[in-house]
């Protein structure tokens, strides 16, 4: 599909997007979900599917502080995780 789009005309959350992902993405985006208000969860990884993955591993092999940051969660919960 394309189109003549005017970017000092968008509205700012779609000039936003543009600039993040391009015109083509940001018109996918637009047909996609317009009208659709999106929420967007704080974290990008889902808890108890990272659960499945981090569940048996050899605490003793892994660089905790390293995982908590590659998921954004605390050390303690990854700890857990992999105790259970």
């Amino acid at each position: 599909m394309t189109r003549n789009v005017d970017y000092d005309a968008l509205h700012p959350s779609y000039k936003a997007l543009w600039d993040l992902v391009g015109e083509e993405n940001m018109l996918k985006i637009f047909n996609d979900f317009r009208c659709t208000q999106l929420q967007l969860p704080m974290r990008l990884y889902e808890r108890n599917a990272l659960e499945h993955i981090l569940h048996g591993k050899d605490l003793e092999s892994i660089n905790v502080q390293e995982l908590a940051n590659r998921y954004g969660f605390s050390p303690r919960w990854i700890k857990e995780a992999i105790k259970k």
